[in-house]
């Protein structure tokens, strides 16, 4: 049995099951630019699973305590060429195999995490405090998730297994950036340098391996990495056991407890362009519980899915306190009954329970609780506060930009319209170097969406702010390559105000975002972060050149 991509049916329960995603793929618009197609002149379909898959309602909700990641202790103190003269704080981060049982009633499940775990330890830093990572493979030589070899950067030419670590939202270095294709192999680890020059944030940190970013991250290789400064501390927003990390994912789980990834019904390319669960993992746990008292809680919301959104809310009607996007304090608190997620987006949330003694709460992903918090009857004090103003944000001017960039995000599809490869501004990964400002300029990007599906862009190394969303006469587009505006432009919500580091863009819209380029020259990456689209072609480098004199 196989499927188009235009419906992403997930199996549960049985062979294929009954338990049905609705369509995930919306249909592409028509007539895009020419473009040069791969070798390949067909996309394969989706195969039906030939493994039993687990059934959502087959499992006991909130039986399992939520995992806590633990925090990352420093091994020592070393040298770097970088800081002549200091010793800077020395973390071992190692990628390995292990089993873990993702629910009470579910066998084991084998996964890849940093330091034998998923979410990995939390990284804490504090903003202007330098600190050395070296991230260890120690993973096995063989992997365990289908590689498609017909994929740039994926050939057979190259070990299976790849790794290369990414701080998401980090104003690092170049070469410690995590380039796609600075991978190495088991048995071999690299020292990134990370300045910590930047505000108070919840960044997160992955594989970035070129070719199987979608596989590796799949496996479990993420986990959290916060930012303080002295600022935010001065906020009296809640802290210690009381600022959690809550990190999403879905998966689909086969019923003997392997992962099970979407393929293909072409064995020699079994890429698929979007990989959607049925299941929501909260932590590294299914349908999890965690007791919290009558008091405040920060809560630190992570998308860390392939390319699912989540959709979240609270029972009992309580908002959600927002208080922070991808990259840091938003300039005041947001309430908000529902908070999307897109894939790489964060929503730092305050949360308050006081008046929920002895009684429980749901987290809810689209109406269904993935998380129970249970509320204790007693307290210690809540010196906690939520204050009316957090953090200045100082709007860019777009008008002060040196350079507005339009790019387009285009698709590539075989005659029957199926995608074979998602396209950034029409180029390959392997083109020519097309985006180059200048250190310290401020430049626009404007993101034009020819697909139909909502992409999250993602640009390495600078935070940037949304200016609008705006529609677009797509006929127009194809026909003259201009853009001509069908509405009005539409500022952008409360909390996407504030700084982020990855922005939705919508189908049939041009999204703008302005940027000043802070950090060291050198090579990065901007990309879509729904990773089925980064794997296959839809990220391309950029080079950051000095400031000019």
């Amino acid at each position: 049995m196989t499927l188009s991509r235009r419906r992403f049916l997930c199996g549960a329960g049985s062979l294929f099951g009954a338990y049905a995603v609705t369509d995930a793929l919306r249909l592409a618009s028509a007539g895009t630019m020419p473009m040069a197609m791969p070798a390949r002149m067909s996309a394969a379909t989706l195969a039906a699973p030939k493994v039993p898959l687990v059934n959502p309602a087959s499992l006991a909700r909130f039986v399992d305590p939520l995992p806590v990641p633990p925090i990352a202790r420093a091994a020592g103190r070393r040298a770097h060429p970088a800081y002549p003269g200091q010793m800077l704080p020395y973390y071992r981060m190692q990628m390995r195999a292990y089993n873990a049982r993702l629910h009470r009633d579910l066998p084991p499940t084998p996964l890849w995490g940093y330091e034998g775990l998923s979410p990995g330890p939390t990284i804490e830093a504090m903003r202007g405090e330098p600190l050395l990572v070296e991230w260890i493979n120690a993973l096995p030589t063989q992997h365990f998730l289908p590689i498609d070899h017909t994929i740039h950067g994926a050939e057979r030419s190259k070990p299976q297994v790849r790794t290369v670590a990414h701080v998401h939202g980090a104003r690092s270095p170049a070469g410690s950036d995590g380039y796609p294709e600075d991978w190495f192999a088991p048995g071999h680890s690299a020292l990134y340098h990370y300045p910590n020059a930047q505000d108070a944030a919840t960044l997160w940190y992955h594989d970035h391996a070129m070719g199987i970013t979608r596989l590796n991250i799949y496996a479990g290789l993420f986990g959290a990495f916060n930012v303080r400064d002295p600022e935010e501390q001065a906020l009296g927003l809640p802290s210690g056991d009381c600022d959690l990390p809550l990190i999403l994912c879905d998966r689909l789980i086969a019923q003997d407890g392997q992962l099970y990834y979407p393929v293909s019904d072409d064995p020699s390319a079994p890429w698929v362009m979007q990989c959607k669960g049925n299941l929501t993992l909260c932590n590294g746990k299914l349908f999890p519980h965690f007791e919290v008292e009558p008091r405040r809680y920060r809560l630190r919301l992570i998308n860390v899915a392939n390319s699912s959104f989540f959709d979240l809310s609270l029972s009992h009607d309580q908002p959600f306190q927002q208080i922070g996007s991808d990259q840091g304090l938003l300039s005041a608190p947001v309430e908000r009954a529902r908070i999307e997620l897109y894939p790489a987006e964060r929503a730092d949330v305050v949360v308050d329970f006081s008046a929920l003694a002895g009684q429980s709460m749901q987290l809810r992903h689209q109406g269904e609780g993935i998380l129970e918090f249970r509320v204790r009857d007693r307290s210690r004090r809540d010196a906690s506060v939520l204050p009316a103003s957090l953090r200045p944000v100082t709007r860019i001017d777009p008008a002060s930009a040196v350079r507005d960039r339009v790019l387009t995000l285009e698709e590539a599809d075989d005659a029957g319209g199926n995608a074979m490869s998602m396209l950034l501004g029409g180029k390959h990964w392997s083109d020519p170097i097309t985006e180059n400002p200048h250190q310290h300029s401020i430049e626009t990007w404007s993101f034009v969406n020819l697909t139909g599906d909502a992409h999250p862009i993602h640009l390495h190394l600078v935070r940037f702010q949304v200016i609008e969303r705006r529609q677009f006469d797509l006929f127009a587009w194809n026909a003259h390559r201009t853009l001509k505006y069908t509405g009005p432009a539409q500022t952008p919500p409360p909390h996407e105000a504030g700084w982020k580091d990855t922005v939705r863009a919508d189908p049939g819209m041009v999204t703008r975002i302005a940027m000043r380029f802070e950090g060291e020259p050198g090579r990065y990456v901007w990309h879509c972060h729904l990773l089925e689209h980064e794997d296959n072609e839809m990220m391309r480098p950029y080079q950051l050149l000095p400031a000019k004199g």
